[in-house]
């Protein structure tokens, strides 16, 4: 087995961070309590100020007079560690939870994504869109795994030969070790992985008990690693919050954006996608404004469900300024990816029907667009209505009809080639609306192929009752 881990160390910043467009400002997570203000962590531009973690607030105040300060939420953190968790489950069936990172067993995916550098980039590529820092290793082990992540950067150990090197050279202080161990480890000169690892197993069954043999003996896969799975919910929801007020719909689309980006990630790792979510806008006072977005198929494309949703967004007066924004997706459907030929001879950039379609209901509104179907009155004025359905298949017919059908019929003058019919309609008795007529298809002078009627037997005294295309 092959178990990659992706390490987040700053997992509670990112998740801030991402939820704002860049900035060089100042920024620090405090904790503690109010008379033993800490700062938890810091960005880079105050970093370069001076602010480190578990710095003192006043401390920070006398290096930098402004900066902003945000409350470190423990909560949160849970919620985008799992959320991830979510994510690695689109590489894997097999995910964990590790704290501050996730592993994912990947020997059974390489076969679908592509050898380990192809795939390890992958990740890489879908974690910086995602807006998280991180650092990604591979092991045969899980807890080697996260050991090693905790080390290197990129590092890749396939055989169990390697795998005892590479632990070898890792300091106790790095090599999560139960508390006991870590603690007195380093008192008895043992500085490396490698140092105990070699001493004997009785005497450190004396001393430290059996917990951590079992650890080494997990770490270096003599031992197998019993592992609570990660399991992706069947519902989401995402809450993005700032600490100014949004007036224009026009500055909520960054963190729609954000949002709806979030929902596809979480889609892609359960394979599944939305039929229809509902956006909150939360206010200061009052009710949130709710924004229902309906799809008439379920769709995982992120730009398409950021479009559908923008577009009723846009369609949209604010009561009141926004302060916070949620996003709830409670039906998950399967999704069912649309077919496509072989030999799909269409421009490159062209856009999919049925994403059109869904653009066009979110531009327009939700009753713009129909799609046509047949009833079953025969006459051709009452013939076709629009589908409350628009997912129902259009009807077929061996029946020629007009794809252009004139709202009055009017006369045909001049020389005509029948070319079909005639084709007796004789209906309409059961509402006053009765009618008896003789219809045909004709090409006419200028080469125009149209649908004709005449009075039963009286072929010649054409109307004109639509075009062919």
């Amino acid at each position: 087995m092959l178990w990659a881990c992706v390490l987040l160390p700053h997992l509670a910043l990112d998740g801030v961070l991402r939820r704002r467009p860049s900035s060089d400002a100042p920024l620090a997570l405090v904790t503690g309590s109010a008379q033993a203000r800490t700062i938890f962590a810091a960005n880079a531009p105050a970093r370069a100020a001076g602010l480190r973690a578990g710095q003192r607030l006043s401390a920070a105040q006398a290096l930098l007079s402004q900066f902003e300060t945000i409350e470190h939420d423990p909560e949160a953190v849970k919620r985008w560690h799992r959320f991830l968790a979510a994510w690695a489950y689109r590489y894997s069936s097999e995910v964990t939870l590790f704290p501050h990172a996730i592993v994912l067993e990947v020997s059974r995916s390489l076969g679908l994504f592509g050898p380990w550098p192809r795939f390890e980039r992958l990740l890489r590529d879908d974690l910086v869109s995602l807006g998280f820092r991180h650092r990604v290793t591979l092991a045969p082990t899980a807890h080697a795994a996260y050991v090693l992540a905790g080390m290197h950067d990129g590092l890749a150990v396939t055989t169990p030969e390697t795998l005892q090197r590479a632990l070898g050279a890792v300091s106790i202080a790095h090599a999560r070790l139960p508390p006991k161990a870590a603690a007195s480890l380093p008192m008895m000169g043992i500085r490396q992985l490698g140092q105990l690892l070699s001493l004997p197993r009785a005497s450190l069954q004396r001393r430290f008990g059996s917990e951590l043999l079992d650890y080494l003996d997990r770490l270096t896969g003599d031992a197998p690693e019993l592992m609570e799975g990660y399991r992706p919910p069947d519902t989401l929801d995402l809450r993005m919050e700032w600490t100014h007020e949004i007036e224009q719909v026009e500055a909520l689309m960054f963190p729609l954006r954000r949002l709806t980006g979030d929902l596809a990630a979480y889609l892609a790792g359960r394979d599944g996608g939305v039929q229809r979510f509902v956006l909150e806008l939360e206010h200061r006072a009052g009710a949130p404004t709710r924004v229902n977005v309906g799809l008439l198929a379920a769709e995982r494309d992120g730009a398409l469900l950021f479009e559908c949703a923008r577009g009723r967004l846009e369609r949209l007066e604010l009561p009141q300024p926004v302060v916070a924004m949620r996003l709830m997706a409670r039906e998950l459907p399967p999704f069912v990816p649309a077919g496509r030929d072989l030999f799909d001879t269409r421009p490159a950039n062209a856009m999919p029907l049925e994403q059109l379609r869904e653009r066009l209901r979110a531009r327009l509104g939700e009753r713009a667009i129909h799609r046509l179907r047949r009833t079953i009155d025969p006459r051709p004025e009452h013939a076709q209505t629009t589908a409350e359905d628009m997912r129902l298949p259009p009807v077929v017919t061996s029946l020629p009809r007009p794809t252009w059908l004139l709202g009055t019929p009017i006369p045909l003058r001049g020389q005509v080639t029948v070319l079909a019919g005639p084709e007796r309609m004789e209906t309409g008795w059961w509402d006053g609306g009765d009618l008896r007529r003789d219809y045909y298809v004709v090409r006419t002078a200028q080469g125009q192929r149209a649908w004709v009627f005449c009075p039963p037997g009286e072929p010649g005294q054409w109307m004109l009752h639509g075009w062919f295309a």
